[in-house]
């Protein structure tokens, strides 16, 4: 699975990531996404809201299931992927790309993991 991970990436053991840029950009994992299904709606924080690492931000249904999306990082929200919210399938189909959640003006990080612990957790 390593292999299909983006190094550059860093992960949490719900099965988010966050990009190191300015403000970081959160998504789901490919692990998330295959194991809930077609995703069929997105449930994000508004933009200016401030979240807290490890808190619940928001929720992701598919025609399995509804999971809870926790936030890797503490800040405030600047920006949400409208597209997703339009079209949950963009998680499905482009995880770590078009597929992003939120974009986010970060004070603090919470655990964070390489491509390479993330992978070890889930072979």
């Amino acid at each position: 699975m390593a292999a299909e991970l983006p190094t550059t990436l860093e992960y949490t053991a719900e099965h988010e990531w966050v990009d190191a840029s300015s403000p970081v950009t959160v998504g789901i994992t490919a692990v998330a996404a295959d194991a809930l299904g077609d995703i069929v709606f997105v449930e994000l924080p508004s933009v200016g809201s401030t979240i807290e690492a490890g808190a619940v931000i928001g929720e992701i249904e598919s025609t399995k299931s509804v999971s809870e999306l926790f936030s890797p990082v503490s800040g405030t929200v600047v920006e949400v992927n409208g597209a997703v919210v339009d079209d949950p399938s963009l998680v499905n189909a482009d995880p770590y790309g078009e597929g992003w959640l939120l974009r986010v003006d970060v004070t603090s990080t919470g655990a964070l993991l390489s491509a390479e612990e993330y992978a070890a957790l889930n072979p």
